[in-house]
């Protein structure tokens, strides 16, 4: 099923689809330490220097996280 303003995709093989979808579970793990780590540094008292340094990796995660569901969703609708 195609979600709108989305190309229609060509189904890719099982066994990549299979590994494709382990690699982007892996990288949701990852993904989320990173934010728990981003949380834990935030929550300390940190000069502004810093503070705009973990704003910085908070951001960049939640767009990889969101770009990574992307992936899985495209993946999924290809099973």
């Amino acid at each position: 099923m195609s979600q709108p303003g989305m190309e229609p995709w060509s189904k890719i093989a099982p066994e990549l689809n299979t590994k494709l979808r382990a690699l982007a579970h892996d990288l949701s793990n990852s993904i989320e330490t990173i934010m728990q780590a981003s949380y834990l540094l935030n929550q300390a008292n940190l000069d502004e220097t810093s503070k705009k340094w973990v704003s910085l990796i908070d951001n960049a995660t939640r767009d990889a996280a969101r770009i990574n569901r992307e992936i899985r969703e495209i993946l999924r609708s290809q099973s």
